[in-house]
């Protein structure tokens, strides 16, 4: 062929290929800017304030709005946000950030390096991630309006690893400085610098947000507005996904029991990925200011008498991991060789409980005590763990009615101290440092503070491991530390660790980029976009 009839060929064939939708690689249309996604909220949150509310709404629904400085892709490198750059001293003490400078306030106010140091110095104070994390700052200064230095106490291997934006996000200093955070009128409608604005929150039916045509990226977001529905109801949130009048779903919005049949719909994609950065893990709780949870033989009975493979394949329809020891396996150094060892043998649990002198009386009970599962309006799946766990516990012998309350209340009795046995689940945000630790070490058992070390753990060895591996900069080492430690608090049964979640995001196939890193629901949305 000559010159001439080979341009002409391929010319064709590309044509060809256009019309048949077969283009592929060689003709991706770019995304075009318009659509709205319609998604969920469940429960309905009690503000939009993320970094003073660890609620799982809120912080789906507020990481659209605000930002940290930075985000993590699924190996937790970090990606620039607010901050264009970064330097670190070789010593690991000082770390200095420059900000962006084209960034602008929902209200037009310029975002600057004043807002940077108000957040981390006074606004997070309380919030139990990051006031651990700035703990271990010294100094934290703003040498002109885009840079900010933080310089260290110490090294401390997890520093650039936390500014997850549900952890670490940035506040409009104009907005909260003087104000007292927890009642600032904005929480209900928050100003940020993310893609997305506030607009409504119809109390009981929904939250919209709409785009920020002043966003700081040029060109995005691709969308008009995002709404997230309450919708109670499992059955209606399911039928709302079925029909496409939802979009989105995450977290436990779908029960266990609707997985299989959702996946299969052609209009549906379904993925367990862009949990990476919250690594959520379920356990049973023991209150250890109460005897017999203080003393390990009584923990170890329990966990026997519980069958976690019942759990993860009757009650969350195999979806989950059985967990190994108190990391999930998506957290840094978690290792797989560490295992509890704990099979279900409920002849193994009586054999203990009798060691213990926790003998049965006439009616077959040999300890009463109370149980307090997660509340039911974060899912019907936390009922019937409530359920099987009273039944489990009754058949070796211990008598552990139900304590039924709403999230709030579960929240407050938790802080308060005021349980026996009770259901919880956490975040481990990637690094051990971030998420294991405020829930294990004895200097976080403070009464009032929910999310911390609310059981009163206290043992001295893992202690001195989690400051160990704080302030380790060696990766090898600090793998090491972590291994001990994982081996310890097993040996010490602190909880019975039940599950590690995988939970399911379902996305209608007419929306491209929803989840692309390791924040997935709680990334900021700017590049989804709607395809033809």
């Amino acid at each position: 062929m000559t010159t001439r009839i080979l341009v002409r060929w391929a010319s064709l064939v590309a044509v060809t290929f256009a019309l048949l939708g077969l283009g592929g690689a060689f003709a991706q249309p770019a995304p075009k800017r318009g659509g709205e996604l319609h998604s969920l909220m469940n429960p309905e949150p009690g503000h939009l304030a993320i970094g003073l509310s660890l609620q799982v709404p809120s912080q789906v629904i507020g990481s659209k709005i605000m930002q940290s400085l930075v985000k993590y892709d699924y190996d937790f490198k970090p990606i620039p946000v607010l901050a264009e750059s970064w330097t670190i001293s070789p010593d690991g003490k000082t770390y200095t950030f420059k900000l962006r400078r084209n960034v602008k306030w929902h209200d037009g106010k310029p975002f600057t390096a004043k807002d940077v140091v108000f957040t981390t110095t006074e606004l997070l104070k309380t919030h139990p991630l990051s006031r651990r994390v700035f703990a271990r700052v010294e100094k934290t200064t703003a040498t002109d309006d885009h840079t900010v230095v933080f310089q260290l106490k110490e090294p401390y291997a997890a520093f650039m690893t936390a500014f997850d934006p549900s952890s670490i996000p940035i506040y409009p200093a104009h907005l909260y400085e003087g104000t007292e955070y927890q009642k600032n009128p904005w929480n209900e409608k928050p100003i940020g610098t993310g893609p997305f604005k506030f607009a409504e929150w119809k109390k009981g039916s929904h939250i919209k947000l709409v785009r920020n045509d002043d966003y700081w990226k040029p060109g995005l977001p691709y969308l008009d507005a995002i709404y997230f529905h309450s919708i109670p109801d499992a059955a209606g949130r399911a039928i709302a996904l079925e029909q496409g009048k939802v979009h989105f779903t995450s977290w436990g919005n779908i029960e266990g029991y609707d997985v299989a049949r959702l996946k299969a719909l052609p209009s549906l994609e379904m993925t367990t990925k862009g949990y990476e950065m919250i690594g959520v893990m379920m356990w049973l709780e023991f209150n250890y200011r109460k005897p017999p949870f203080n003393d390990v033989r009584f923990r170890k009975a329990l966990a026997h008498a519980i069958d976690r493979k019942f759990i993860q394949q009757n009650i969350y329809y195999g979806l989950g991991k059985i967990p190994t020891g108190p990391f999930a396996s998506v957290t840094k150094y978690y290792d797989s060789k560490v295992d509890t060892g704990w099979d279900f043998n409920p002849a193994k649990a009586r054999q203990l409980l009798d060691e213990m002198g926790l003998k049965p009386d006439k009616d077959g009970v040999r300890l009463k005590t109370t149980l307090m599962p997660i509340a039911a309006t974060y899912g019907e799946q936390f009922v019937r763990i409530g359920e099987y766990l009273k039944q489990a516990l009754k058949d070796v012998g211990i008598d552990a009615p139900i304590v039924a309350v709403d999230a709030p209340t579960w929240i407050k009795r938790m802080g308060d101290w005021e349980y026996d046995l009770a259901v919880n689940f956490i975040g481990q945000y990637g690094d051990p440092e971030l998420g294991v630790a405020r829930t294990y070490i004895s200097s976080n058992i403070q009464k009032g503070i929910p999310f911390n070390n609310m059981a009163g753990y206290a043992n001295p060895k893992v202690d001195e491991l989690f400051a160990n591996g704080a302030v380790e900069m060696d990766e090898a080492k600090r793998a090491a530390i972590y291994r001990e430690m994982q081996k310890v608090m097993v040996d010490d049964a602190v909880f019975v660790w039940l599950l590690e979640f995988e939970y399911p995001h379902f996305i209608n196939k007419k929306f491209k980029n929803v989840i692309v890193n390791a924040h997935g629901n709680k990334d900021d949305f700017e590049a989804v976009h709607m395809v033809p």
